[in-house]
């Protein structure tokens, strides 16, 4: 009995190790896949095009939270809209959306994220609410979230927890922060003290909605010029013609990228994980070693020493300009579109 008893011991100790080595990957897993879909890290050498003008779809119901539509990125096509929509969102959290941001030479992607309140998301004017410093689609009044009619599209006869209250409008549909061209804004002190709240990734449902745009040429940037077909969504994930919103314009002059997108994605730069582009680490093209450089400029003395020497064409040694890096040349200011 005394053997047996320690062999069913061992046994449940291993059981139970096997368990929590399942649940850890099944985390960690998730985790990679939630964070890594939404991008977090990307950075490109070009920014995104102007955010298109287009309607909001009417909220399918109580609880529905809106959630902007975006430029995300993609290293085969470059640029690709995933469309505004709604989401069943959490209980007492609010979205603020992710955005782009220039710092060192490079565009960086912040992730949206869930919480209590409304971080920094880049001074970017989503519309519906998220006119670039916090949010007024909406609160949460209790368990209960009350919409305002006023610059959200909700009808009294799917949802009765609403109120009417004036906001003030802007035009701009500059979709990245910093640099020449991008909107100028720092946060606020409440946006730096949502920073450091407990935040929740963006939705199962978010995520897979992000995955199904990316899977349509349409949506690239390349192809629909700054103006996508389906601009918006009723439902996360649905893109039928029932659901579907199209963008009415194109938020500016669409330029296209004087590089690919493999040559426009850069490495990820250590980051401030924090809501301003101070953190960014300068991108700087490759050079040659000190001892190339100098293994040149003995050849290029022993070469010239031959010319005094020795009679030859003129231009047989004209030397290589060295290689220029692409850029993106300043973007001409945005047309304006009529107001989301």
């Amino acid at each position: 009995m005394e053997r047996n008893g320690r062999l069913t011991y061992r046994s449940l100790i291993y059981r139970s190790a096997a368990r929590w080595l399942l649940l850890g990957i099944i985390v960690i897993s998730f985790s990679a896949a939630s964070f890594g879909q939404i991008g977090v890290g990307v950075s490109v050498r070009i920014g995104p095009p102007a955010l298109p003008v287009y309607a909001q779809p009417l909220c399918p119901g109580p609880g529905y939270l809106w959630t902007p539509g975006y430029w995300a990125w993609d290293d085969d096509g470059g640029y690709y809209w995933v469309p505004g929509t709604w989401v069943l969102g959490p209980v007492g959290m609010l979205w603020t959306p992710g955005w782009w941001g220039w710092g060192g030479g490079l565009y960086l992607w912040h992730p949206g994220y869930w919480g209590p309140h409304i971080g920094f998301y880049g001074g970017i004017n989503y519309g519906f609410g998220y006119g670039g410093v916090g949010f007024v689609g909406g609160e949460w009044r209790g368990g209960t979230f009350y919409y305002n009619r006023y610059v959200t599209n909700v009808s009294v006869t799917t949802v009765s927890h609403v109120y009417n209250r004036s906001v003030a409008m802007n035009e701009n549909h500059v979709a990245f922060n910093g640099g020449e061209g991008g909107v100028a804004a720092r946060p606020t002190p409440a946006e730096e003290a949502a920073e450091h709240e407990q935040h929740t990734p963006a939705l199962a449902e978010q995520t897979q909605h992000q995955q199904m745009a990316s899977q349509t040429r349409a949506n690239f940037a390349s192809e629909n010029h700054g103006n996508p077909a389906v601009a918006a969504t009723e439902r996360a994930g649905d893109f039928s013609s029932r659901s579907a919103v199209a963008a009415r314009s194109a938020g500016g002059e669409y330029h296209a990228p004087a590089m690919s997108p493999r040559e426009a994605r850069a490495s990820s730069p250590a980051t401030n994980r924090g809501s301003s582009n101070d953190g960014f680490r300068p991108f700087t093209p490759p050079s040659r070693s000190q001892s190339s450089a100098a293994s040149e400029n003995r050849s290029e003395s022993s070469r010239t020493s031959e010319s005094q020497s020795k009679p030859r064409p003129q231009n047989s040694h004209k030397s290589n300009p060295a290689p220029r890096g692409n850029h993106r040349s300043s973007p001409p200011p945005r047309e304006r579109g009529k107001g989301r």
